[in-house]
């Protein structure tokens, strides 16, 4: 497949935030494909989104300041970011390896290939109970000589587990759910309440004083909170004790943040991310649709809470 280079792909994002497109003249990008062995263009979707991140964050700057500043993204440095848990070390170590020993590719009966996400226990006791197997790769490869692999997708999926069966890019773009998602726009945004404008103060960098709260875990909301600390918001990441989490993942998209936890079944928790959300300038959540909702702090409840939030929701 032809792969988009990493300007288009950038101009793309920039325009689906309707920004002014007179700041794409201010980045350069270095580097080509393949920097990773993948089938899909994981270099160049890691230069294009981290330089759409930088610009903006020049763009900000430039709002604060008046001056103008220009953005370099090379696809080798972006491609290694993307993999930045593989290179972390705790105390001049690696960590302890987070992924599960049963988790990987694997071959069904009919010859298809599958996806099995067992990296989290409740997600493995889940798949070994469908399975009918002890949890190691041998006994998994025996069950799934006696299955067909959009079968046993399909079945892990009713179960609420993570399976999925891996297709040609033809097949998926054919696929019900291929055509649903290349219906969507990457991202959408909407306003959901009104408040003053309130003028950001010179600083010495782009986010300083931006107070976000990082209601997110595993990888892809960490990454945005991460990436908001980086340009120097101040980013206080709130979980709960009580859910499952990978800790090289957890310190590696941790870098700049503070941590705390809260438990949102009980009031008193409530009450406290209530009282976090009435100073914070942004909120960043990455649960399933509808979870956090169910607790009081859906968009239009954070909103009334804090008029002029910027509520972000990613869904993985």
């Amino acid at each position: 497949m032809p792969v988009p280079d990493a300007a288009s792909v950038l101009a793309s994002l920039w325009r689906g935030a309707e920004l002014d497109g007179t700041a794409l003249s201010e980045i350069e990008f270095t580097g080509r494909e393949p920097v990773l062995p993948s089938s899909f263009a994981i270099g160049t979707a890691a230069q294009a989104t981290i330089g759409a991140a930088a610009l903006a964050a020049a763009q900000v700057w430039r709002q604060r300041t008046g001056r103008r500043q220009r953005v370099g993204v090379d696809m080798r440095s972006a491609a290694i970011e993307f993999r930045s848990d593989r290179y972390l070390h705790v105390d001049g170590k690696p960590p302890a390896e987070y992924h599960d020993g049963t988790a990987g590719l694997y071959r069904c009966g009919d010859g298809r290939w599958v996806r099995l996400h067992t990296n989290l226990p409740h997600h493995r006791s889940g798949l070994m109970a469908l399975l009918g197997c002890e949890p190691n790769r041998a006994a998994v490869q025996r069950a799934l000589d006696r299955w067909q692999g959009e079968e046993l997708e399909t079945a892990a999926a009713a179960a609420g587990l993570v399976v999925t069966a891996c297709r040609p890019f033809a097949e998926w773009d054919k696929h019900p759910q291929g055509r649903a998602v290349a219906a969507l726009r990457l991202f959408t945004v909407a306003q959901i309440g009104a408040a003053p404008a309130q003028p950001l103060q010179a600083a010495e960098r782009p986010l300083a004083g931006v107070k976000v709260l990082d209601l997110t875990r595993i990888i892809a909301g960490p990454v945005c909170g991460r990436t908001l600390a980086a340009h120097g918001a101040d980013v206080l990441l709130v979980t709960a004790a009580h859910l499952p989490s990978m800790l090289p993942l957890v310190v590696d998209t941790g870098r700049g943040k503070l941590s705390s936890t809260i438990d949102l079944r009980e009031a008193r928790g409530r009450d406290t991310l209530a009282g976090l959300v009435r100073q914070a300038d942004i909120v960043v959540q990455g649960y399933r649709p509808g979870a956090i909702a169910a607790f009081g702090f859906g968009p239009q409840e954070v909103a009334r809470m804090r008029p002029g939030i910027v509520y972000v929701s990613l869904c993985a």
